[in-house]
Order: C-alpha cells, then sequence, then structure tokens
C-alpha cells in the first residue's frame, strides 16, 4: 500500500536496531506520509546511551518510560497505549509498530479490526504470531543499513548459519511458487495469465510477512523471471505509460 496519507510510527527501541532508523523511516515512507515518529525506552539505560543524537536528528519524539519493577520494562505498554489512544482520534490510517516482540500481537490484532492499515517491521526472529497479525511486516535484515556490532563468531559458526540460511529460503520459496499459483487459478483473464501486481497483493494478504528481498530480488516479476521451467511471463501496455506484467503456470506433469 502506497497511497497512505496519515502514517503513525511507533518504535519499541528495546527490540529495535539503532542504526537501522534511518532506513526504516525510508522504508515506511514509501508507502506514505509519516505524522507522528515516537520512540520509547528508558533513556536512562545504557543500552540506549546512544539514542539520543539519532532521535534529534531524525525528528522522533522519545517518550521516557521507567522500568517499575527490576529485570521488567514497561515500554510495551507505554506503546500500546498510546496507539490506541491515537486510534480513538480517528485521523491516522496506518499504524507501524517497529519491534520483534510478539507482547505487540494484541495490538496489532486490535488496530487490524478497527479498519487501519497494521505494518510490522522486525528482526526475522520475530514470532510468526505478531507477523501474520499484520497487513504487512518487514524483515529489518531487508532494509538497507548498517548493522548492529555483535560479538566476534568463528568462521565455522557463520558457515553453519549460512547453511541454515539457505535451506529456509529454500522451503520458504516452494511456499511462494504455491501461493503464487494459487493466484494464477484465482485471478487469470481471459488469456490465462495473471497480472503479476495482482498476485503480490494476494500473497501480501496470505503472508504479511513476504518480502521479495528475503529471496534476493529486488522486485516480485525478477522471482517469477528466474523460474521459466514453472511460469511463462508476457508484458503489455496499460493505462498512459503503464506497463503490464503478467505471468501464468506451465502445466506439470
Amino acid at each position: 500500500m502506497d497511497n497512505l496519507k496519515n502514517i503513525v510510527l511507533l518504535i519499541d527501541a528495546d527490540n529495535t536496531q539503532l542504526l537501522k532508523l534511518e532506513s526504516v523511516i525510508r522504508e515506511v515512507s514509501l508507502r506514505g506520509r509519516i505524522v507522528v515518529k515516537r520512540a520509547y525506552g528508558n533513556w536512562k539505560k545504557d543500552t540506549l546511551k546512544n539514542w539520543e543524537n539519532e532521535l534529534k536528528r531524525l525528528a522522533i519524539k522519545a517518550e521516557q518510560q521507567f522500568d517499575y519493577v527490576t529485570g521488567k520494562n514497561a515500554t510495551d505498554m507505554a506503546l500500546v497505549i498510546d496507539a490506541i489512544n491515537l486510534l480513538h482520534k480517528g485521523i491516522y490510517d496506518a499504524f507501524v509498530i517497529v519491534a520483534s516482540d510478539s507482547d505487540y500481537t494484541p495490538l496489532a490484532i486490535n488496530l487490524h479490526e478497527s479498519g487501519v492499515h497494521v505494518m510490522g517491521v522486525g528482526e526475522k526472529k520475530t514470532p510468526e504470531s505478531f507477523r501474520n497479525s499484520c497487513d504487512e511486516f518487514v524483515f529489518l535484515e531487508n532494509i538497507s543499513g548498517e548493522t548492529e556490532p555483535g560479538n566476534a563468531q568463528s568462521d565455522l559458526e557463520n558457515e553453519r548459519q549460512d547453511i541454515e540460511e539457505i535451506r529456509k529460503k529454500s522451503e520458504n520459496i516452494d511456499t511462494i511458487h504455491n501461493l503464487l499459483k494459487d493466484a494464477f487459478e484465482k485471478y487469470q483473464d481471459d488469456d490465462g495469465y495473471v497480472n503479476v501486481s495482482a498476485a503480490g497483493q494476494f500473497i501480501k494478504r496470505v503472508k504479511p510477512d513476504f518480502d521479495v528481498r528475503t529471496y534476493g530480488y529486488i522486485k516480485l516479476p525478477k522471482l517469477i523471471e528466474n523460474y521459466p521451467d514453472k511460469y511463462e511471463m508476457k508484458k503489455y501496455p496499460g493505462k498512459g505509460k503503464v506497463t503490464i506484467i503478467a505471468y501464468r503456470c506451465k502445466e506439470t506433469e
């Protein structure tokens, strides 16, 4: 969705990579105009000491939330309360929650049921419950920007992680192929082709965390194009200067 007019951006600082912050704003801005930008955290914590300058630079309002109980933070509750209060104003058409915590699942469901567009932004470790409660979920790993510094890992451990990532991508791409087939069966025109844009919207509704960048592609047509054994593609002129890209599934034995 790229025609949103009043977007609320709510950031859980305890669950977000600081060095990705500007890239997150850029990603969200592709969908429309951000009118509320707030970040929540206990800014007295050493782990958040580097946030001040970046929040000032990006014009993000810092919301202080003290930890009332040792070992527990109240950031998520403060964010939820503000989200509901903003929702009741009735002037915002989208809410973006930047966090990787399943605790925000009830909030996302509530916002969704209220008719606003809900977008989540978080790491790939984000529980599926939160990802699926959003209309759209974007992985921080797919957003360009610097990576948070961490502990050095051995080459063997990195290799194992790479192998695991490849395995997961292979499993996930099968799911995308199945959804492309479902879209083909549901939305094909009289010539037996499906508009790739319509297929992408369908996949996003079924799988909110779908992002073609996860599979190493910039656009969905490129992914489809890379599987000539499965799909046949064509282009034709649309309205004005728009070019329609469509595909159809090839019959398999």
